[in-house]
C-alpha cells in the first residue's frame, strides 16, 4: 500500500511524504503505482520549474520513496504558487484514492 503522509502548518503544507508500492498489479502494469508516481512527480517538477523555493527532495533508488520538504515557511507569492501546486497534487492523490482506497491512504496532518 502507499502512504502519502502531508505534514501543514497553519494550513501551509510543509512536506509531503509518499512511501511503499500499491501491488494493484504487476510491476510495470501498477495504475495505481504509476498514477501516484505521475502526479506526484509532475507536481514537484512543476514546482520547481515555476518558483525559485529551495525544496529539499528525496527520493528512492528503487521508487517506492519521495519526500519533498520546505526549509522554512515562507509566506510569499512564490510559496502560495508552490502551495497551490501542491494543494493541486492532493486533489488529485485523493481521486485516487476514492478510486482505489484499497491501495493508497492519505494522512494529511
Amino acid at each position: 500500500m502507499i502512504q502519502v503522509t502531508v505534514q501543514r502548518q497553519d494550513r501551509y503544507i510543509r512536506s509531503i511524504e509518499i512511501l511503499g508500492h500499491a501491488e494493484s498489479g504487476p510491476y510495470g502494469y501498477d495504475l495505481v503505482c504509476a498514477g501516484v508516481s505521475a502526479v506526484s512527480i509532475g507536481a514537484v517538477n512543476a514546482v520547481m520549474e515555476l518558483s525559485v523555493i529551495d525544496m529539499k527532495v528525496e527520493q528512492g533508488g528503487e521508487g517506492g520513496y519521495l519526500n519533498v520538504a520546505f526549509p522554512a515557511l515562507l509566506r510569499d507569492k512564490e510559496m502560495e504558487k508552490a502551495q497551490l501546486l501542491l494543494e493541486g497534487m492532493l486533489v488529485s492523490l485523493r481521486s485516487i484514492e476514492n478510486e482505489y482506497g484499497k491501495f493508497i491512504r492519505i494522512n494529511d496532518k
